[in-house]
């Protein structure tokens, strides 16, 4: 066979593709062509990347155009202030986790990068040291590649006052917080990632309406403090350390009314709160069908649980090291085990609940023993114990009122109050009938 013609195909292969290349036309020159504080609609069709915006701009793809990085740095770079970029797709960003290839990296105040697709591209949009900027509607998924050397979908490094709002996140990697104060996270969605929202260093953020599903953990936050997270929806964070809500070294947050279910750890605290006179407030949240509803590295104290609902957790309350957790603050909760009645009808129980540390300590206290958790032979002796205590078991904690019906804690509190002191009735004279299903359905916000 002639060699010549044995590397014809290289050959031709090689020419289509630098005719590919140099096919797609040069997005850059239209950004350099366009006057400061204009609106630029490019043509449709796909476009040579990286790109750098150094101007205030509008540049408006009406869904009709792609930006193409070549699998070389970052797609698109927002060198500037006040410009906008919408309604694009990015793809195709280089792989350099040192130099933050991204489909978009802001270094800019007062941008607004919304409706865009971001695809292929390590990190989704990365913020450094730039203040004011919407984020909101991107479509954000990473490079098909193993889920610890993803980038993150959403970066944010020493910023503040920015609002990243109604953001998809599927199979990239976090959305992470560092150094960064004053922020708004609302209405955001992730699936298949690492960490759902990730702070650290970070102060006085605002979570909320946010929806995690199917990520190793759901929301962590550390070393920060002044966190408000409220009316979040964080689902199946499982495996070996798949957690709802975690906690370290974290003081003054409030976590209410968030909904927490299936998750290996559904709240996680580790030495927190940390700084000296400080409460973290956990109030109103539904923790549910949980391995452990709440888990506490150690005997700590400090955090306030409060109109809570928890059911169906395999574990309610498990502290590490053969410690107990009644050094918190607990009221008011709902505790599907209660064992007491409600004779006044106030909607409270008549006795306090209490949950004790029978057998089912070995697993807390011997790290070998957690492998045996929820097995029948674990399962026996733990009822043994229960049965017939050769030991007096440990008081891990004690709600003084808690709540008898499976709903609102909260509301339910506020209704025997109100009937309590007014005497409202019925109709027909009676008390309101309560049905306790459609009350757990809307603590669940089920239709």
């Amino acid at each position: 066979m002639n060699p010549r013609l044995s590397l014809l195909p290289l050959l031709l292969f090689c020419l289509w593709g630098r005719a590919d290349a140099q096919a797609l036309p040069s997005l850059q020159k239209l950004i350099e062509a366009a006057e400061p504080n204009s609106t630029l609609i490019p043509p449709p069709g796909v476009y040579a990347g990286p790109v750098v915006i150094d101007k205030p701009l509008v540049l408006d793809g009406q869904n009709q155009v792609t930006i193409d990085g070549g699998g070389k740095g970052t797609v698109l770079l927002l060198d500037t202030d006040s410009a906008t970029v919408r309604n694009l797709r990015l793809t195709n960003s280089g792989s350099s986790h040192n130099d933050l290839d991204a489909g978009i990296q802001v270094r800019g105040d007062f941008n607004v990068i919304k409706d865009n697709r971001i695809d292929n591209s390590l990190f989704g949009i990365d913020l450094q040291q730039s203040k004011n900027n919407l984020v909101r509607r991107n479509h954000i998924s990473s490079k098909d590649v193993e889920l610890g050397v993803r980038g993150d979908a959403i970066r944010l490094w020493y910023s503040f006052n920015n609002k990243i709002e109604e953001n998809q996140v599927i199979n990239s990697r976090d959305i992470v917080v560092w150094y960064s104060r004053d922020n708004v996270l609302r209405a955001n969605k992730a699936t298949g990632g690492r960490y759902s929202l990730h702070f650290m260093y970070s102060q006085t953020n605002l979570v909320e309406d946010n929806d995690f599903r199917d990520n190793s953990v759901g929301i962590y936050i550390m070393y920060s403090d002044g966190i408000k997270v409220r009316g979040n929806r964080v689902h199946r964070a499982i495996g070996a350390t798949g957690v709802g809500i975690g906690f370290k070294e974290t003081s003054d947050v409030d976590i209410d009314n968030n909904e927490i279910l299936y998750c290996a750890k559904g709240l996680d605290f580790d030495v927190s709160p940390f700084q000296p006179e400080t409460t973290n407030r956990v109030r109103r949240n539904l923790v549910a069908y949980n391995a452990i509803g709440v888990h506490f590295l150690n005997d700590w104290t400090g955090n306030v649980f409060e109109d809570n609902l928890f059911k169906g957790n395999l574990t309610q309350v498990a502290v590490s090291g053969g410690k107990s957790a009644k050094r918190n603050h607990w009221r008011g909760n709902h505790w599907d085990e209660y064992q007491g009645f409600d004779r006044d009808e106030d909607g409270i129980g008549d006795r306090p609940h209490e949950q004790y540390a029978y057998a089912d300590r070995l697993w807390m206290d011997v790290k070998d023993a957690q492998f045996f958790k929820g097995s029948p032979m674990l399962e026996v002796i733990d009822f043994l114990e229960r049965l017939a205590p050769f030991t007096s078991p440990d008081l891990m904690l004690r709600d003084e009122r808690p709540v008898m019906l499976a709903g609102n804690a909260e509301a339910l509190h506020r209704q025997s109050l109100v009937t309590k002191e007014t005497g409202t009735k019925g109709a027909d004279g009676a008390k309101p009938a309560f049905d306790a299903l459609e009350t757990l359905r809307q603590s669940m916000g089920k239709p």
